[in-house]
């Protein structure tokens, strides 16, 4: 039996955006962007994604993208991606355009990079181009702004359930209670960290990511939220009974 082809990177872990919120200066261009496909991974804007990219086009992409703008659009395979792997298989037409905040050249020719999502984006068309990778036009999602009052109810649902001890009280879940009390980021880019770091469906996070009406999206991904508590629960709660046998 033949194995299916392993992607040219694997994610590491997730994380929230480092050292507080990070504001893009500039619009990205988008006339030319490297596309990076995964069968399991979608990231959302601010959110931090660590890779070890190790197949050889992706490690020519990232020699391209960091000699250039240090830009990489993640993309996210069809079903049946296996049978043309390495060819051009069927990819989801949105995309998270993200910034290479970070990298590390491994003696291999490996890299382990920090990738952070900067804007919802939609391929127009992929470009005929020379290089081993896949290269698209895109353009920025359009978005609907909710009125103010339908957003304050929001956070005020979404503070709710970090205030509970099942999310609150844990490291990450600390981390958007910090950020919530800050008042730094918008309702929407929170649930966004939320939809990155908490939701296992990635049928699911796909659709939120090209969800143009905002206050249709915070509400599916707080309504998946609270419908993945007793499984969040579970885990956290098995996770403190192995840090405690772990002390003895």
């Amino acid at each position: 039996m033949s194995c299916p082809p392993r992607p040219g990177a694997r994610a590491v872990r997730r994380i929230l955006p480092m050292n507080g919120p990070q504001e893009a200066t500039d619009a990205p261009d988008l006339s030319s962007v490297p596309l990076f496909p995964l069968p399991s991974v979608v990231l959302f804007p601010r959110a931090v994604l660590p890779l070890h990219v190790f197949e050889e086009r992706y490690k020519v992409m990232m020699a391209d993208a960091l000699r250039g703008r240090r830009q990489i659009a993640m993309a996210l395979l069809r079903p049946g991606w296996e049978r043309d792997y390495h060819g051009k298989p069927t990819i989801d037409p949105v995309v998270c355009v993200g910034n290479i905040l970070s990298h590390e050249r491994l003696p291999d020719g490996k890299y382990n990079l920090l990738l952070q999502g900067q804007s919802r984006a939609r391929i127009v068309s992929e470009r005929d181009s020379d290089t081993p990778y896949r290269l698209a036009e895109l353009e920025a999602l359009a978005e609907t702004e909710p009125p103010p009052a339908d957003m304050d109810a929001e956070r005020e649902r979404l503070s709710r359930l970090f205030r509970t001890a099942m999310l609150g009280s844990t490291p990450v879940g600390r981390q958007f209670r910090t950020l919530l009390a800050a008042g730094e980021l918008r309702t929407q880019d929170v649930a966004d960290l939320v939809a990155f770091n908490y939701l296992e469906d990635v049928a699911l996070k796909q659709l939120l990511l090209g969800e143009g009406d905002v206050l249709r999206r915070v509400r599916r991904t707080l309504d998946a939220l609270e419908a993945s508590r007793p499984a969040l629960q579970a885990a956290a709660y098995h996770a403190a009974r192995e840090s405690d046998a772990s002390l003895n």
